[in-house]
């Protein structure tokens, strides 16, 4: 058995045992594989091992692996972008990706649906949130995911499906909790006004039993998968990106 294959299983069980705990089902949680700076060959290691959802969050990157991992035949794959989106790549992003877990501003989400090609389906939309409140994250804050959201629903190219957030990086579960909890009462408002309402992107490794707890459909893990983060050139390391902690 490989290791991203163990990996995955480990990975696998925890989501399991977290769900029992805060009495889930656990097909009620998807497990996104975060394979920024993965090379194509781990993804589709990881494509062997039975997963079909990864996340990328550096639109050049994955615009080469996207279009490399389809010429290969493999067609099945939902490739979800969750970094913070800079204008000049919404066209990458509209074009190669199949959903946005980090829509935060109207000026990104008319640019993506400008940009998506009329023979693909709309852009399935995840508004991100900055939950935490720190000024380094990326997400809109709690008063303006209304606006947003109207937008959204407005775009013949879009797709409202949910909300995304990152808690703060602490060992405080009560205030990680806390944080997932506003967002779960929000979603829990839209879904009840909108069917195509059922995504709430919450969690990583370090808080996965917290996000289960409050209801995230969905946990984001990189590093526990496909281990360290690699880059080929060290010159070439993004600075900042807090939407995915490890």
């Amino acid at each position: 058995m490989s290791t991203i294959q163990e990996n995955l299983l480990n990975v696998q069980d925890l989501i399991l045992k977290f769900a029992n705990q805060s009495h889930r089902k656990v097909e009620d949680i998807k497990l996104l594989a975060v394979s920024k700076t993965k090379p194509v060959e781990k993804i589709i290691e990881a494509y062997a091992a039975g997963q079909r959802r990864f996340g990328e969050s550096y639109a050049k990157e994955a615009e080469l692996k996207i279009k490399e991992i389809r010429s290969m035949g493999y067609k099945d794959i939902t490739w979800h972008f969750i970094g913070p989106i800079q204008s000049n790549k919404t066209k990458i992003i509209a074009e190669c990706f199949d959903i946005v877990e980090s829509l935060d501003r109207i000026k990104i989400a008319k640019r993506l649906n400008e940009q998506r090609p009329a023979n693909l389906p709309p852009l399935d939309i995840l508004i991100q949130v900055n939950i935490s409140s720190e000024p380094q994250k990326s997400g809109c804050t709690f008063d303006e995911i209304d606006e947003i959201a109207s937008y959204v629903r407005s775009a013949a190219n879009l797709r409202l499906i949910g909300l995304m957030g990152v808690a703060e990086n602490t060992t405080e579960s009560s205030e990680i909790t806390a944080q997932f909890a506003r967002l779960q009462q929000k979603f829990e408002s839209m879904k009840s006004n909108d069917e195509n309402i059922s995504e709430l992107s919450l969690g990583m490794t370090g808080d996965m039993a917290e996000a289960i707890a409050c209801g995230s459909t969905e946990i984001r893990i990189g590093t526990a998968i496909f281990g360290a983060r690699e880059y080929p050139d060290k010159t070439k390391i993004p600075a900042v990106d807090t939407t995915y902690a490890g």
